[in-house]
């Protein structure tokens, strides 16, 4: 069976979704089904075949996070034309899938929508354009044989999914633990260098440097907290503001943002911090990918109880990690300085945390339910 995925970008483009298309990709090829992917060109428009097919369509640039490709329904038809995909798995939100809508050869197909996040923001130039684009949403959804949700809590609370929930099904994010394997002692000499020589706790945060993701609440915490030092991954638009914040609050010798890293240097970073933290502060934060990596490496979590996120699905309180109420930097403080205090409780918390991660959280099975789902749609 033959399944094209139609994704906004692919590795080695950095993101929480891109990764898990990049893991969920080989364990499909692992459960006898053939993947193809067609997404958007983050640098140059290419068509690579091996070890199966990617093409990267080309963008015109962004719009409110949004690739815009006016070629992409153009590369969906003559990709379907060369692959002759069973199943056209659909990846949103993606506004360059709406053209599934108009290619005749997609629309002949069976569908597989993912969910991985409703369009929620406190942008309110999101909410506006989400007017636009709530129509072609609902479309898909409608031509969906089959939609997937992340987490239980999501389904529950996504309005979106409301009138879809009898052809929903909850098939959690998985990572491949083979890419997150103990650092080679170069990288991990790099790690502590950018730790330094101190006692001081370790804390790690990765993601986008984007308004939802709560770096300014949790550089407020850090302000609140001595003995911790805060090291940040990733790149985005708040880079320059948060780097003002950070010599605001006099944290330039305890918190650093390092911007983009190899995955080498940062599995380093995952192996050699004390605790993860992800302070997101909304439903945009739909599952939490770096939790799953954190708990991979037997590292404890410190998260946010966003109501309906699949983040306090993840986390276990008080087992796998602790949740803290959103934009509270207060709370947050707290609960730094009590993993800071007791050693022995965060590292009980990171051995569940990885136990969780096996049982649970590993991409081949979530491959394996995809699968099957594939064949039950095409029948």
């Amino acid at each position: 069976m033959r399944v094209l995925h139609l994704g906004k970008y692919y590795p080695p483009y950095r993101g929480g979704i891109e990764q898990f298309l990049g893991d969920l990709l080989p364990a499909l090829q692992r459960e006898g089904i053939e993947p193809a992917a067609l997404v958007h060109a983050h640098t140059g428009a290419e068509r690579s075949q091996k070890p199966f097919p990617v093409w990267r369509a080309p963008s015109r640039g962004r719009l409110l996070y949004a690739p815009l490709s006016p070629s992409f329904p153009v590369w969906l038809e003559a990709m379907i034309r060369a692959f002759e995909p069973d199943v056209l798995h659909l990846h949103l939100p993606n506004l360059s899938a709406c053209w599934s809508l108009v290619v005749p050869a997609a629309r002949r197909l069976p569908w597989v929508v993912h969910w991985h996040a409703d369009v929620a923001s406190r942008d309110p130039r999101l909410r506006l354009a989400y007017r636009f684009y709530r129509p072609l949403e609902q479309a898909l959804l409608r031509k969906a044989r089959a939609i997937i949700a992340t987490s239980p809590p999501y389904l529950r609370t996504s309005s979106s999914l409301r009138p879809w929930r009898e052809k929903t099904q909850v098939v959690p994010l998985g990572l491949d633990p083979a890419r997150l394997p103990p650092p080679d002692p170069e990288a991990r000499r790099w790690a502590e260098s950018r730790w330094g020589k101190t006692e001081e706790l370790r804390l790690l945060c990765v993601g986008r440097l984007t308004y939802y993701k709560g770096h300014r609440v949790l550089l407020e915490a850090l302000a609140q907290v001595k003995g911790v030092r805060l090291l940040c991954v990733g790149s985005g638009e708040r880079a320059a503001k948060l780097n003002g914040q950070i010599h605001q609050l006099g944290l330039q010798t305890r918190a650093a943002l390092l911007g983009e890293v190899s995955d080498s240097c940062r599995n380093a970073l995952l192996a050699t911090c004390d605790a993860l933290v992800l302070p997101s502060l909304e439903r945009t934060e739909a599952f939490g990918l770096a939790l799953l990596e954190a708990m991979a490496y037997a590292k404890p979590v410190i998260a946010t109880r966003v109501p309906g996120s699949g983040m306090g699905w993840v986390v276990v309180e008080g087992e796998t990690g602790w949740l803290v109420p959103p934009g509270d930097a207060a709370a947050l403080a707290q609960r730094i300085r009590f993993v800071q205090q007791y050693p022995s409780l965060r590292r009980q918390a990171g051995e569940k945390g990885r136990l969780k991660f096996r049982e649970k959280f590993q991409i081949q099975a979530c491959a394996r339910r995809l699968a099957e789902i594939y064949r039950l749609c095409s029948e």
